[in-house]
This record gives C-alpha cells, structure tokens and sequence, in this order.
C-alpha cells in the first residue's frame, strides 16, 4: 500500500485569512440561517483557522466576529461572541493534538465543540426566556461537523506547495 503523498505548506497569507472570514461571515448573513441543517459558517472557519494559525486568529478575533453576528441576527449582546470564545478556545486548545488524527477522528474531535458552542447560545437564549426549540436545532452542529473536510481542504488549498518542482516553478 503506498502511501499518500503528503504537501509541505506554505505561510498562511494573512490576506487571505481576512477574506475567508470575511466570506464566511457573507454566507451566515444569507436568508439559509433559519434552516436548522445550515452550519454556522463563520465557526467552521474560525475553529480552522484557530487550529493552523492560532497566533494570527485567537479567541479576540472570534469575540469580535460573535459581536457581529449578535448584532446581525439580533440576538442578546455577546451571545454568540461568549459562544466563538469557547469556541476558539477550544479549538486552540485541541491544535497540536489535532493534526495527528485522520479526518474521521478531527470530525469526532470537533463535533463536540459546534455543539458546546450551540449549547451555549441555547441556553443564554432560555435563560432571557426563549422556548426549547426542539432537538432538530443541533443538526447544525452535525453538519458542521459533517462539512470539515472539504472546508479543511478547501481553506489549505492556498497554502499547498507543490509536491514535484521544476525548474520553470518557482517554489
């Protein structure tokens, strides 16, 4: 059996650590949100990025991108901003144990952390004397879960070198 080949990867461009956030954060404002399978976009890529660049996207990012999303789905102030930070904060804490699983075990790594954050929000939302709304509300977190690999390989996909260079290549 051979082995997959593996890819040496380049710097993370900051540039484009912006725009992908930048884009998931478009993708949770689109009308989908009420949808109780649509994923929380802008989590997905926050815990990506809190697992490859946890120096340059930490918990201070996602507080202020929970704060945008609070105001933008007028919810309580800082629900989803206590939300990203558990989040991230998990996701840091999980980043140099992660790389060593393979997709399925980065999948069941990482399912319990959208569901600690939708919890989270849950129960600040029945606290202020929301009803339940039902058990169909965590399928976002499943699919979420569900979508890690191709946003994995999706937000590498810049930052892959490739594997056979030639002299008309630069890297």
């Amino acid at each position: 059996m051979v082995a997959p080949r593996e890819y040496v990867l380049l710097p993370a461009n900051r540039a484009f650590i912006a725009f992908s956030l930048a884009l998931a954060f478009v993708l949770n404002l689109f009308p989908w949100g009420r949808l109780a399978f649509a994923p929380d976009f802008v989590a997905l890529v926050l815990v990506f990025w809190n697992l490859r660049q946890p120096h340059l996207v930490g918990i201070g990012v996602a507080f202020a991108f929970g704060l945008l999303m609070d105001v933008h789905s007028a919810a309580l102030l800082g629900e989803h901003a206590l939300a990203y930070s558990l989040l991230s904060y998990g996701a840091i804490s999980l980043h140099r144990r992660l790389p060593w699983f393979g997709v399925r075990g980065r999948i069941l790594h990482l399912f319990p952390l959208f569901l600690l954050a939708q919890t989270c929000t849950l129960v600040i939302r029945m606290a202020v004397g929301a009803d339940f709304p039902g058990w169909s509300y965590f399928l976002s977190s499943v699919s979420a879960a569900v979508l890690w690999p191709p946003a994995e390989w999706l937000l590498l996909a810049p930052q892959r070198r490739a594997i056979e260079r030639d002299e008309t290549r630069p890297l």
